[in-house]
């Protein structure tokens, strides 16, 4: 699928790797639709990225907000053909503390309900956007077994997801989950033409990770086994496009980290 002249909607899509997808969209000539909560963020990139971009303020577990976030879409551009679900928080605790006390029940949830749940939410709404514009388009090539790629959903999960370290409980399982779900969508949507993919990436270089401290920042970059450092946003927002214009690529998660495995 080309980028140009199509609509895609970015969830987490004012900072971070969001971001840096939302900009390769926009330089290859299509349009995106930023979701995140940093509204200020948000409507200033929106503002240096011009016509083709616009923002909505957007909880990704709230269907009523992803829900405005795909109508935008839908008005202001025609239509979506993907998306790319950025979205996602880490929340660190032990199942038990110093204390032997037990960790934060809602603290968990928390993070399974943003980054596994609002995963799920944003890929219900934007695929059922897709398959009812290929299902009115009397151009489209919607017959059973068509190979017209019509759609592509990206989610993002991590290496925790396979590595998951002490104190990932929630992370790890909530990527794990991201993870679990690129199989059976990919499955289930392809009679729609739609595809699904999950980037699972390692450490970036990303606002969420300018909340540690410099020692341990400097003691991931030396796990990187090549290159030695920390990924670039730029990096993901490659791969992404990639995914979108290769039409083979469906219902499989790549790693995206360097060669580093966590321990």
């Amino acid at each position: 699928m080309q980028i140009e002249k199509h609509s895609f909607l970015v969830t987490g899509g004012a900072s971070g790797l969001g971001e840096s997808v939302a900009r390769a969209i926009v330089e290859q000539g299509g349009n995106v639709v930023i979701a995140d909560l940093n509204q200020s963020a948000g409507q200033s990139l929106v503002a240096e990225l011009g016509g083709n971009a616009r923002f909505v303020r957007c909880d990704v577990t709230s269907g009523d907000e992803v829900q405005a976030a795909v109508d935008i879409a839908e008005k202001e551009f025609g239509g979506l053909q993907g998306s790319i679900n950025c979205a996602g928080i880490a929340v660190v605790q032990k199942l038990l503390d110093r204390e032997n006390n037990p960790a934060d029940l809602e603290s968990f949830s928390r993070g399974v309900n943003i980054n596994l749940v609002g995963s799920f939410n944003v890929a219900r709404l934007v695929a059922a956007s897709i398959a009812k514009r290929v299902a009115n388009d009397s151009n489209a090539d919607n017959s059973t077994g068509s190979n017209t790629d019509q759609g592509i959903i990206i989610n993002t999960a991590s290496i925790a997801a396979f590595d998951g370290q002490v104190g990932q409980a929630s992370y790890s399982s909530s990527k794990a989950g991201v993870v679990g779900l690129t199989l059976p969508l990919a499955r289930e949507l392809a009679r729609h033409g739609i595809r699904v993919m999950t980037i699972a990436p390692g450490v970036f270089a990303t606002p969420m990770m300018d909340t540690i401290p410099e020692k341990a920042r400097e003691q991931l970059e030396a796990g990187v086994p090549y290159p030695k450092r920390l990924g670039a946003p730029n990096e993901f927002a490659k791969l992404a496009v990639h995914i979108i214009d290769n039409a083979y690529l469906n219902g499989e998660v790549i790693r995206l980290d360097g060669a580093i495995r966590m321990v």
